[in-house]
């Protein structure tokens, strides 16, 4: 298939994004004076913005990517999941997978900021699993909403949405009805993400889920590690991010290490969701292994080019995946 009818049959796509969610806050003013009554700056407000982010940052790079993204995690009843809710509002992200909590807050990251020194950030959140009662109203919305998918991301960030029970049963659902899954993990549930089609933790996330050193980080030690991980997992495949290193990926019989594209980086937050996003929509139009791995590789490197977590530019990535030799 063509780059530019890949492009456009991602506008054709619907994806079902299971994952913790949160709001992501920023304060931003000057620092004029020290505190009187302890050694630490004072900042004068300026302004202030709230974003998604966690999964829902995955959803604006689904979107912005052309596909339809559902969320289903779960929110607080409370002034951050208020705003949580207008912002996907006003991005015309549907709101029809989400579950209110009336004990659990939602995650909200508050960073101060100077000038462009980070100053400070505040974690408002709790990482305990869900109760009973609130992973049950969660799998009525995913058992819902699943059969209409085209391919499903697990957007795992360690605050408790995701549980052991919950991946295997919508694994389970969605494999029945041939249904692709698609794993950003995170070390909580690193080894319970089995029978998934393709599995993309970064090499941090590899080392540490998989208690393994990797004192090198070639494509044979990669790869080594790979197979250890799908005994297992038994998963379809694996694709590893690899920071500047580039991307591997194992997937279909085939293997392939990609080097990263040179370029100036100002920002690596925020390129992991964009990769899984890129990743699943390829994987939902079953396009090689190396095309899946080169544009989410192209795409990744594209978003670390900008200042703070932003949602990839599809016609960006369209106009740099048509001058790449491949």
């Amino acid at each position: 298939m063509h780059i530019e009818k890949i492009f456009e049959a991602f506008n054709k796509l619907r994806v079902l994004i299971i994952g913790d969610v949160m709001v992501d806050a920023y304060i931003w003013g000057g620092v004029e004076r020290i505190s009187p009554e302890a050694p630490v700056p004072i900042v004068r407000a300026t302004r202030r913005d709230y974003r998604l982010g966690g999964a829902a940052n995955v959803a604006l790079n689904v979107q912005a990517m052309g596909a339809m993204p559902v969320l289903c995690a779960v929110v607080g009843e409370d002034e951050g999941g208020i705003r949580f809710k207008q912002r996907i509002e006003e991005r015309g992200i549907p709101d029809i997978g989400l579950v209110t909590s009336k004990k659990r807050p939602t995650t909200v990251k508050t960073r101060i900021l100077s000038g462009n020194h980070h100053v400070v950030r505040v974690d408002e959140e709790v990482d305990s699993l869900l109760s009973a009662e609130e992973e049950a109203d969660l799998w009525h919305k995913i058992s819902g909403l699943l059969p209409d998918a085209d391919v499903i991301i697990f957007e795992d960030y360690d605050k408790g949405v995701i549980s052991e029970n919950l991946i295997n049963r919508t694994v389970d659902m969605a494999s029945d009805r041939g249904i692709p899954t698609v794993v950003d993990p995170k070390k909580r549930n690193f080894l319970n993400y089995k029978k998934v089609t393709l599995f993309k933790p970064n090499l941090k996330e590899l080392r540490e889920g998989l208690k393994i050193e990797l004192p090198t980080i070639d494509k044979d030690s990669i790869s080594e590690a790979v197979q250890l991980l799908t005994q297992q997992l038994e998963h379809e495949g694996s694709m590893i991010t690899l920071s500047e290193k580039g991307v591997f990926i194992q997937f279909k019989g085939e293997t392939h290490a990609l080097p990263s594209h040179v370029r100036e980086v100002s920002d690596v937050s925020g390129a992991g969701d964009t990769v899984i996003s890129i990743t699943a929509l390829c994987v939902a139009l079953d396009l090689s292994p190396f095309l899946i791995a080169a544009l989410s590789n192209l795409g990744g490197g594209l978003v670390c080019g900008h200042v703070g977590v932003v949602p990839i530019d599809k016609g960006d990535l369209l106009k740099e995946a048509l001058n790449q030799n491949w």
